[in-house]
């Protein structure tokens, strides 16, 4: 199969609601300040539940120009609307959309509870899909529409999705949007899974016992070059190469050495002709779970062999905690931000060094690096994996594509 003439994908705005913040800047200073967003949670009755600290978001007004019934949605519309402000299509995130200036845009939701948190009865009689219905109508998005429910890779899983719309042709323009909130129906399902710590999340720690769940929303617009050029809009950074896979494990547990994430990085380099010593900074899943970080340290050693030890990675879900459907895309901010300023956040809560956990793990402070090339790696419960690769938007790469991206 011939290989369609290559599109480059870029980023061109971005949007956040999180525990640390409820814009880009906010949680990215939170991130560089090594600042906590856990905390008692208290949203609702407990019950008897064991679990009760979370990444709760407190004190949060959606929009007042999109009336939503659900936290989820509201965290969602929030997060696009920052994105689409600062792609300059709408003036700001607090003013009526311009509806009719809007150019043909495609949506991509990412979830593992869709709107749960509003009534359970959405499991059975509306499902994620109703989310990505009501965002595409209230912000005129006029283009193809996806969810992705990857489970906990769900984000990084949308953005490989909606690149493949672009690059296929489907769609100039791709919002992308990865989304969750804390309800107590899904709460006591996490809980159940008993991977939650009832300390601090501390990936890649000798001590882990676990990670922490957050809610939240963080949202990417993805342009082809094309439409960058045609609106002019200026490139944030370039989605260069992108990986997705379930090597069908096991329903809970990691593949031996985390083979699927392993797979998955290996899909994103060969994506971007990257050899794996272009990779400057890993921003990686981090669970804080034993299992999680031991395999997907063991996953960074096999992609990257004698260049693993010389990556700086960072797992920003001991500040963050674990956002769900929407840590992929979260953490995808956090890659091109690190590119844009040369700044890696830290991990925080890391006391002693596991020798499982061979990685070269940024902590206590962030570090000044001259970023080239970013990978961020997901994964998830029954097997899925993603991960893609972020590039200096002025970059441009040395080879052509060696593979069909579909």
């Amino acid at each position: 199969m011939s290989v369609p003439p290559s599109q480059r994908i870029f980023v061109t705005g971005m949007g956040a609601i999180t525990p640390l913040g409820f814009s880009v800047n906010e949680t990215w200073r939170g991130l560089l300040a090594g600042h906590s967003a856990i905390g008692p949670l208290d949203l609702f009755d407990l019950g008897g539940i064991s679990c009760t600290q979370a990444g709760q978001i407190r004190h949060f007004t959606p929009p007042a120009a999109i009336p939503v019934a659900d936290r989820a949605t509201g965290f969602a519309v929030a997060a696009c609307m920052e994105a689409l402000a600062q792609a300059s299509i709408f003036p700001n995130r607090n003013q009526e959309p311009g509806i009719r200036n809007v150019p043909p845009i495609a949506l991509v939701t990412a979830t593992n509870f869709g709107t749960l948190d509003h009534n359970a009865s959405a499991l059975v009689n509306e499902g994620p899909f109703a989310t990505a219905d009501r965002l595409a109508t209230a912000l005129n998005l006029t283009g193809p529409r996806a969810t992705i429910t990857l489970s906990c890779a769900a984000g990084a899983a949308g953005l490989a999705y909606a690149a493949g719309l672009i690059r296929h042709h489907r769609a100039a323009r791709v919002l992308v949007v990865g989304y969750d909130a804390i309800s107590r129906f899904a709460w006591s399902g996490l809980c159940a899974l008993r991977t939650m710590t009832k300390d601090r999340v501390r990936p890649f720690d000798l001590n882990r016992n676990g990670t922490i769940f957050s809610e939240g929303a963080a949202a990417l617009l993805l342009e082809s070059e094309t439409s960058c050029h045609d609106r002019p809009a200026a490139p944030l950074a370039e989605l260069l190469g992108w990986g997705t896979n379930n090597n069908g494990f096991h329903i809970t547990a990691p593949s031996p050495r985390g083979a699927g994430s392993a797979l998955a990085m290996r899909q994103a380099l060969r994506r971007a002709s990257l050899t794996p010593d272009a990779i400057d900074h890993i921003n990686a899943h981090g669970t804080g779970t034993k299992a999680n970080d031991a395999t997907e340290s063991q996953a960074i050693a096999d992609v990257f062999g004698a260049h693993a030890p010389r990556i700086p990675v960072t797992a920003l879900k001991s500040s963050l905690g674990h956002m769900l459907g929407a840590a992929g895309t979260i953490e995808a901010v956090a890659s091109v931000l690190s590119l844009r300023e040369g700044v890696i956040p830290p991990t925080t809560n890391f006391e002693t060094p596991d020798p499982e956990c061979a990685v070269n793990l940024v902590i206590h402070r962030p570090r000044e690096a001259n970023l080239r090339y970013v990978l961020s790696n997901s994964a998830g419960i029954g097997g899925c994996n993603a991960a893609v690769i972020f590039a200096n938007a002025t970059l441009r790469a040395s080879a052509p594509l060696r593979e069909n991206p579909s």
